[in-house]
């Protein structure tokens, strides 16, 4: 196996592998998995998987889980069609930096997408290093938020479209989830920013330390909110990859955001995505 680093931040395209070899050799899946906690996120080109096999190695990393608004595939339980069309040239809940359902009480530790097929050019994925954005905070905006928590929320995102019942119904079963601002990774043991487009509000910053006034907290809160969460706009943070048919993406969802650039209608768009099953973050 061959890692060629893609840049300074993250990113690594591996070659000379198929990763439908993994699923059953144990020494290359563990070279592979290194590779993912070194290079945050790994791209392999040509990679003729079937559903079956994209199934298979994926859960290699861990159990699978669905999605309550994604499509998923009837036949293959845990794998995600995400499938744009003309017709969806106004769906733009793709482009947004964000880790995949932090509105979980457990995150997904990550995910393999595999592109089925895609634009002759456009519809690019982006990543963002998450350990790098902490790394290079200021020291008084880390002492600021060591022991903040925060909301993350299905019902103000996929739910804020849908009919008042329904997304009422989808908070009844999926209640915000509260996660700290700053993660311990499960592996490594670094510290993550862990705040995206899924993140509503701080639980714990009206406090003495934080606020003269009750006034205080509400422009005070949103304006660091929104300022962490603009750290994943840094291009020296990211990562981008440009996709074509049989191109598949491995990512550490626990230290990384993505993107997904909709600049491609009218074209069609077809991803398949298995998405691993996490732990609750601290």
């Amino acid at each position: 196996m061959q890692v060629e680093q893609l840049n300074y931040a993250l990113g690594a395209e591996l070659k000379g592998i198929k990763l439908a070899d993994a699923i059953h050799d144990d020494g290359l899946f563990a070279e592979i998995r290194a590779a993912l906690f070194k290079h945050r996120v790994l791209f392999l080109r040509n990679q003729e998987m079937s559903r079956t096999e994209h199934v298979a190695f994926a859960r290699r990393f861990g159990d699978l889980e669905d999605h309550p608004v994604a499509c998923g595939d009837p036949e293959h339980p845990g794998l995600v069609r995400i499938y744009k069309t003309p017709d969806q040239s106004r769906d733009r809940y793709e482009n947004s930096w964000h880790s995949d359902a932090t509105w979980r009480e457990a995150p997904p530790f990550g995910a393999v997408l595999r592109c089925v097929e895609c634009p002759p050019f456009g519809g690019d994925t982006m990543w963002a290093n998450m350990a790098l954005a902490y790394e290079k905070l200021p020291d008084y905006i880390k002492e600021k938020i060591a022991d903040l928590r925060a909301r993350h929320s299905i019902e103000a995102t996929f739910g804020a479209a849908m009919p008042t019942e329904k997304r009422l119904a989808l908070k009844a079963q999926y209640p915000d989830a509260e996660h700290p601002v700053v993660r311990t990774h499960p592996e490594t043991g670094e510290k993550i920013l862990y705040v995206n487009v899924f993140t509503t509000h701080f639980t714990n910053f009206h406090t003495a330390a934080h606020v003269r006034f009750g006034q205080d907290a509400n422009p005070g809160a949103a304006d660091l909110l929104r300022y962490l969460i603009s750290q994943a706009y840094i291009p020296e943070y990211q990562v981008r990859w440009s996709w074509a048919p049989n191109s598949v993406a491995i990512w550490d969802n626990s230290a990384t955001q993505h993107y997904a650039v909709m600049d491609y209608p009218p074209c069609f768009r077809k991803m398949e995505r298995a998405g691993i099953i996490g732990s609750k973050p601290f």
